[in-house]
């Protein structure tokens, strides 16, 4: 009897030994490397409204593994992946999440797309001690040491088409968004920034993500009468709205707008009949005269189909994956704290089809250059405007004094 409940105690605490290490990131397991190969995660909608988005996002991640596996892979070892779904779903996001890094020992993930389901993993990387790769412009008013943001700040997407919309002379404003936080946290910051400039917002409604009767929300559009749209609306929406407003023959010359989250694979979505003329602001597009950009463009196209559209996610993923192989070299290791450890000391950088970019060991983020663009008739988006380098990341608006006096939070 005395023998039996020995060999329980003792597997108890195995079995907590083993639990403690899985959630502190320190076992052989968790990190995902055995033997010749290392293993990582990509977390995205394979399902869902956000699906055709996220699709793009996953393509590039596999293409940038598949070179890396070609090249040698990463500190000798191949790379593998482990795909799932988090169906556009926040907290499908956060059931899979926790399966990669706790039943699969998957440290480091590549993953989501809307601002919902970051916040819904982001405490479980943190809890685990697992590293998120998120490759999404986004809101800002975050950060943290588990997560490397390789999309834009606030201060390299927002911010600048606001200035440069200012500039052209737009004056009234309607703010039109998807209900979550990145939509409602970005039209907080605009509405701020255009009060700054003594200019008016005219409107301000959002819209479910299944939604798709934008009848009501033309409605009263028609009735702000802006001289500019600044949509923040994701997935099917923007589908939805678009179509909606060609039916009545609205294009860019009666109410032009300004998109974040409409891309080349949306515009080939919608149509560039329907999105000739509109504007969007992001880091990248498939023009972007890079060397880097012309051999990215031609690899993506070789692995998908001459039909397929490179976009600044589907880019700021591929490179997602080249500067967690950066930091893994300069670390010489797997394990996260020292991967970390090596992305806070800095000098993380990568040659990236949008140009250099670089990790801030501080916040997280990218140095990244800025480009307004316009949509073509061929579907293509062209720059109208580019800073002349990168940007330095500023996710918390700190460096903007009508931000700090308006009391920007996070949301939750």
């Amino acid at each position: 009897m005395k023998k039996g409940i020995k060999r329980l105690a003792a597997l108890i605490m195995t079995m907590t030994m083993v639990a403690s290490m899985t959630a502190c990131g320190g076992s052989e397991k968790s990190e995902g490397s055995s033997g010749d190969t290392v293993k990582v995660g990509l977390l995205h909608s394979m399902t869902g409204s956000m699906a055709i988005s996220e699709q793009a996002v996953l393509d590039a991640e596999k293409l940038a593994i598949q070179e890396i596996n070609e090249s040698g892979g990463v500190l000798g070892k191949q790379v593998e992946y482990q795909e799932e779904d988090g169906a556009s779903d926040p907290s499908t996001f956060s059931t899979k999440a926790e399966k990669l890094i706790d039943q699969d020992g998957i440290s480091t993930v590549f993953g989501c797309w809307t601002s919902s389901s970051r916040k819904a993993v982001k405490s479980i990387f943190e809890d685990y001690n697992a590293l998120l790769f998120y490759p999404i412009q986004y809101e800002g008013m975050e950060s943290s040491k588990n997560i490397v943001y390789t999309g834009a700040a606030p201060n390299q997407q927002i911010v600048p088409a606001i200035e440069y919309l200012i500039k052209q002379g737009y004056t009234k404003f309607f703010l039109l968004g998807s209900d979550y936080v990145f939509p409602r946290t970005a039209n907080m910051i605009i509405s701020a920034q255009v009060k700054d400039a003594g200019l008016e917002v005219v409107g301000e409604e959002y819209a479910d993500m299944s939604q798709t009767d934008f009848a009501a929300i033309i409605s009263k559009i028609e009735e702000a009468k802006p001289d500019v749209i600044i949509n923040t609306l994701n997935g099917t929406g923007n589908v939805s709205f678009f179509k909606q407003m060609s039916e009545k023959n609205y294009t860019s010359d009666k109410y032009m707008t300004m998109s974040f989250s409409i891309a080349e694979e949306e515009v080939a979505t919608i149509g560039s009949d329907i999105l000739k003329g509109h504007m969007v602001s992001w880091n990248y597009y498939q023009t972007t005269d890079t060397a880097e950009n012309e051999k990215f463009v031609a690899a993506y196209k070789k692995a998908y189909g001459e039909d397929r559209v490179t976009s600044d996610p589907a880019e700021a993923a591929y490179d997602a994956v080249y500067l967690w192989k950066a930091a893994c070299e300069k670390a010489g290791s797997f394990e996260v704290d020292k991967v970390l450890e090596a992305i806070e000391t800095g000098d993380i950088s990568y040659d990236a089809p949008e140009g250099t970019v670089t990790i801030d060991g501080g916040n997280h983020h990218l140095a990244k250059p800025v480009r307004i663009g316009q949509v073509g008739e061929d579907g293509l988006i062209y720059e109208v405007y580019a800073t002349d380098g990168p940007v330095t990341p500023d996710p918390y608006l700190e460096t903007y004094d009508w931000a700090v006096e308006a009391g920007i939070k996070p949301l939750e």
